[in-house]
């Protein structure tokens, strides 16, 4: 082999190199800059507990953004974010609160969506014998010593319940059978563990398997009680609106509308049309 031939393979690839660095150099500059991900906090009500952590995951998933949920009562959230509680977004089982939050100048303009409409159900563990078919008048029955429902003071299931029972003329015989959990996950935990006899929950809860393999619901007259509407805002204290403004737009996909579907939600018409 000749020093000609191999100062010509040399110069050879010490060009392609060049060649190759420069290439490298020119795709990271053309790529797009991908923000860190993040991850925002966001205040539940605890219809939502099943089907939202399905919801983040997919969000994170199409994103790489996450969402920390914290579920509880909406009447409780309402009291947390008017005193700065730090969250991003508010998912309220009533949209009267994020109304109010709003009145008061605490929520990102634009931003309050309507996401679903809850439902109201009697539910008992598989073991029970009481007649569900009977609708309200199930829970005058003697074999009903205790009644689970969530506190009405902040829960907008508690109100449902109690709206319910007055309007079917039974809440007078049975005033004092009722039970009150903090929330309606709590309200569920009482007639699972054997403390109510019976409760009034949300559908949501109802048809999560966590529930579905251990009883059996019967959903409430919807005209019994007032509509229980849902609704979204982002927090106007918010470090990170812009990443709570994808998720807010992710609720508001058709696939997500589709999940909640199937947790027993009916999706507004202002919903729908926003797909």
């Amino acid at each position: 082999m000749s020093i000609r031939w191999q100062f010509l393979r040399v110069k050879r690839i010490s060009e392609g190199l060049r060649l190759l660095s420069a290439m490298v150099i020119l795709l990271i500059l053309i790529a797009p800059i991908r923000a860190p991900a993040e991850e925002i906090t966001v205040a539940a009500a605890s219809d939502l507990t099943f089907v939202f952590p399905d919801v983040s995951a997919k969000f994170k998933t199409e994103t790489g953004n996450s969402v920390k949920f914290a579920f509880g009562s909406s009447g409780n959230f309402l009291s947390q974010i008017q005193n700065g509680a730090p969250f991003d977004m508010f998912l309220s089982a009533d949209i009267g609160y994020p109304k109010k939050l709003e009145a008061a100048g605490l929520v990102e303009p634009g931003t309050l969506y309507e996401y679903a409409v809850g439902k109201l159900v009697m539910w008992v563990p598989s073991a029970s014998t009481l007649d569900l078919k009977r609708g309200l008048a199930v829970l005058t029955d003697p074999s009903v010593h205790k009644i689970a429902i969530a506190n009405p003071e902040h829960a907008p299931y508690g109100r449902a319940a109690l709206a319910a029972m007055k309007h079917e003329g039974v809440y007078d015989q049975v005033s004092n059978k009722l039970i009150m959990g903090e929330n309606i996950s709590q309200t569920a935990q009482f007639v699972q563990s054997g403390n109510a006899d019976i409760g009034l929950l949300a559908l949501s809860l109802a048809v999560a398997p966590n529930l579905k393999e251990k009883g059996r619901y019967e959903l409430v007259t919807t005209s019994d009680y007032p509509t229980i509407e849902q609704a979204a805002v982002i927090i106007k204290s918010s470090k990170k609106k812009e990443t709570a403004r994808q998720f807010l737009a992710f609720i508001k996909k058709p696939a997500t509308v589709s999940l909640m579907s199937d947790y027993g939600f009916t999706v507004p018409d202002s919903a729908a049309d926003s797909n």
